[in-house]
């Protein structure tokens, strides 16, 4: 299922991140999200998780629309955010067995995954053991427990080491070498290779001037709706 994103605009707290942004990723592919701090990156992949709503243009993912298929959308993506999301006063194993036991994945698949990145050892300690270094592997190993064909990564190998970076960098080719795909929101070299790149605008690109106005007007609150 190929990702195409046609025209999408995003707002936050009254203001225009981007508007009149398309791309397409295909199947088998991962591709870089670019583009200075500021431009909208970690917005655009929360938009596309479904977790935040556009604000104009459309999205589709093979045949389900982001605005229509809401539900059925989110079951087919994982987000890993630029943020760990990891249960400190949990072991290692446990985040993990939490997180199949949750989306009804096979448990044997969290020591896999921790196998996978290296994880093994600590597997019995509590999470807030951990180095960052290791907090981060801890967190992209659940993109191994639930299958999900699209990846949305954010900064996903900061505070990894070289190694990891290319474990991360294989596991991700895997993923798209069996028909998934890969967005990733970066700086640095991720070891993708010469694979496509979705730039953002630089921020300011947009046009902000009438932003107060139509946040007045679309929002409920501000516009007085609620009195």
């Amino acid at each position: 299922m190929k990702l195409v994103a046609h025209d999408l605009a995003c707002r936050r707290a009254g203001r225009t991140i981007f508007r009149g942004l398309g791309f397409a990723v295909a199947p088998g592919a991962a591709a870089a999200l670019r583009g200075p701090n500021g431009s909208g990156k970690s917005s655009l992949l929360r938009v596309l998780a479904g977790l935040a709503p556009a604000a104009g243009g459309t999205v589709r993912l093979g045949d389900l629309d982001l605005a229509r298929d809401g539900e059925a959308w989110r079951e087919r993506v994982a987000l890993a955010g630029h943020l760990d999301a990891v249960k400190p006063g949990f072991s290692v194993r446990e985040n993990l067995t939490c997180w199949a036991d949750f989306h009804g994945a096979p448990r044997a698949r969290a020591d896999a995954a921790l196998e996978r990145f290296g994880l093994e050892s600590r597997a019995d300690d509590p999470a807030h053991w951990c180095s960052a270094g290791q907090k981060r592997r801890l967190g992209l190993a659940r993109l191994l427990i639930v299958d999900r064909p699209v990846w949305l990564l954010d900064e996903p190998t900061v505070s990894l080491d070289a190694a990891s970076v290319a474990v991360f960098a294989q596991v991700v080719a895997e993923h798209c070498a069996a028909g998934g795909l890969a967005l990733a929101a970066t700086h640095v070299d991720l070891g993708f290779g010469a694979g496509a790149e979705v730039h953002m605008p630089a921020p300011g690109a947009s046009d902000p001037a009438d932003d107060d106005a139509n946040h007045a007007a679309s929002d409920p609150f501000l516009g007085e709706d609620w009195a």
